[in-house]
């Protein structure tokens, strides 16, 4: 899913023409998609050798995806790239002036058109497989998010606890991080949050989780594509550009507890029981912390 005020990444548009692709063109596509966007980052011999087709065959693919020739295709990939690792200072060169509104109303507009073209371009089968994997009990459910992130994944992690045991959030200290790898089995939903400005340590723990537990990673990331989605089975690319000094998390949010609802409805008893039970503690504490003359604990 490309973001809504742009052509799209070089990596939509690949897929966008795989049905019409010959067998050569799906094959450098598979390649390029498989390390994307370093695949394509390589000499067109290179290319040509890795994927076992001709210089020509590469040539006609770059034109079915819209580029110039090969070296355009890598300019390309290079400002993607480059796009990735944008501070807002760098963000505030290219900013977009309100357009003749106050700041919030103008703001609103914005995240109302973004996260109108996430909802009609969210590939909705993949959500609801997703959505079923994190209902189902018999599961492990881990969850990480980045330096900004993480707070959108524990909000994921506080309301999925209420709905269902077995749900972990892994702390930011990859120090602790071996104890979680270690409970993982080849069942289990590893949930990682990781937009642009990267960290390569999410990435790291992907690449481990995939090669020594097998676990199901879902990459919750944008249109330049963490590296974590490399490693991840299902991968959820929502818009983040307001065309602002500061990258929106809205987005993320929504879809966040879109999850969340979906989730709860699909066992909507045991849901129920699971936040009834729940409740009769948290007010039960909370009684015997009044008649203990402590504080009322703060709420969620």
């Amino acid at each position: 899913m490309t973001e809504g005020t742009g052509t799209g990444s070089l990596k939509d548009r690949i897929n966008a023409e795989m049905e019409q692709l010959t067998a050569s063109e799906r094959k450098i596509a598979n390649v390029v998609l498989a390390d994307y966007p370093y695949g394509g980052l390589e000499t067109i011999q290179e290319l040509a050798r890795r994927t076992r087709v001709s210089a020509p065959s590469i040539t006609r693919f770059i034109a079915k995806i819209g580029c110039a020739g090969y070296q355009d295709f890598q300019r390309q990939l290079i400002s993607e790239l480059k796009q990735r690792e944008l501070s807002p200072i760098e963000l505030k060169i290219t900013e977009a002036p309100p357009e003749g509104a106050h700041l919030l109303t103008d703001y609103t507009r914005r995240l109302i058109r973004q996260m109108t073209y996430m909802a009609e371009n969210m590939p909705q089968r993949q959500f609801d497989e997703v959505c079923e994997l994190i209902a189902d009990p018999s599961r492990n459910v881990f969850i990480i998010g980045g330096r900004v992130t993480d707070s959108i994944a524990q909000l994921l992690s506080i309301h999925l606890r209420q709905m269902r045991s077995r749900i972990y959030h892994m702390p930011g200290n990859p120090e602790l991080w071996p104890e979680y790898v270690l409970r993982m089995r080849k069942q289990d939903i590893v949930i990682v949050f990781d937009v642009r400005r990267y960290q390569p340590q999410l990435a790291q723990l992907a690449h481990l989780i995939s090669e020594q537990r097998q676990s199901t990673i879902v990459a919750i990331t944008d249109k330049w594509m963490s590296p974590v989605a490399s490693y991840a089975r299902h991968v959820f690319a929502v818009p983040i550009e307001l065309e602002t000094a500061w990258d929106t998390q809205v987005c993320l949010v929504t879809l966040v507890e879109a999850i969340i609802v979906r989730v709860s409805e699909m066992d909507w008893t045991a849901t129920r029981k699971r936040i009834e039970s729940w409740d009769r503690i948290r007010f039960s504490l909370q009684d015997a912390l009044k008649e203990g003359g402590g504080t009322e604990p703060d709420a969620e």
